[in-house]
């Protein structure tokens, strides 16, 4: 069982990946902070670390990105990625996932779903996925969690 979790999000426009990154929270008795508020010196504080965000332009945040090429090798610490996105897909986690393998990091677990976006061209159309992350997405969010624990028993 992880005994300390940390979540690192980075959530911009409508909160969608912090709703997300709160119900893995809850389930997991996790810390949630954004990347600028990371402290390298404390990451061997945790069993777990989670690394989520929108998706932008194909890929996670770069504060994100940028967090990860900043550390040492991590010997196996397991971590699991998160992601909303207009269209979610496994291969928006390509970047991070290659960025972590290098860090050495073990990678556990992924989740990704739909979340709302109003911006750019799609703010004249009304948006795309309203209403997204929905009770439902959370619900699957946190049985990811539980997945997560479960498995680490």
């Amino acid at each position: 069982m992880y005994k300390k979790v940390l979540i690192i999000c980075r959530s911009v426009h409508h909160n969608n990946t912090l709703s997300i990154a709160k119900a893995i929270g809850e389930e997991l008795n996790a810390e949630i902070i954004k990347p600028s508020e990371f402290n390298n010196k404390t990451i061997s504080d945790y069993d777990l670390i989670g690394f989520g965000s929108g998706i932008y332009n194909g890929k996670h945040h770069q504060s994100i990105l940028n967090l990860i090429d900043e550390l040492k090798a991590q010997n196996h610490k397991h971590t699991f990625i998160f992601s909303t996105s207009t269209i979610p897909v496994e291969a928006m986690h390509k970047n991070l996932k290659k960025s972590l393998i290098a860090k050495e990091f073990q990678i556990v677990g992924e989740y990704y779903c739909k979340g709302f976006m109003n911006y750019s061209f799609t703010k004249h159309l009304g948006g795309f996925n309203k209403g997204r992350p929905n009770d439902k997405d959370l619900e699957k969010a946190r049985d990811f969690a539980k997945k997560l624990m479960n498995n680490n028993m």
